[in-house]
């Protein structure tokens, strides 16, 4: 492939990458409370390997670190057998919890949906 060819797929992966979203990161009350400050929208996943409602709503929220529209969505990914006093601390009681923060603000918190439309609708919540 020549230069000339090649440099319009390099423009276009050096444009397109500020475009997508942040991949879903592990969770800490740090990062947390760092996203909080900056007034970033978070969502909280509390997930666990061997729970099939974590597993069946995993695709939908790793899909969204793709999707422009959650660009600057943070996504902290709880490990809900390992993190007890962080899930005390938000007042987890259910592994496949959701909680939604804009800023300091818990702005909603669901539990067990699968469904992509209710999870992506759910996502947007700190974004409105």
């Amino acid at each position: 492939m020549s230069f000339a060819r090649f440099l319009p797929i390099v423009a276009l992966a050096v444009v397109a990458a500020p475009l997508q979203a942040q991949p879903v990161q592990p969770f800490s009350l740090g990062a947390l409370k760092a996203a909080q400050a900056a007034g970033k929208p978070v969502l909280v996943d509390a997930f666990a390997p061997w729970c099939p409602t974590c597993r069946a709503q995993a695709p939908t929220l790793d899909k969204l670190q793709t999707d422009p529209a959650y660009k600057n969505l943070t996504i902290l990914r709880l490990d809900y057998d390992n993190q007890t006093a962080e899930k005390k601390v938000l007042g987890i009681t259910k592994q496949s919890t959701l909680i939604a923060y804009k800023g300091n603000k818990e702005v909603g918190r669901i539990v067990g949906i699968t469904d992509p439309a209710q999870l992506r609708s759910f996502a947007a919540t700190p974004l409105r």
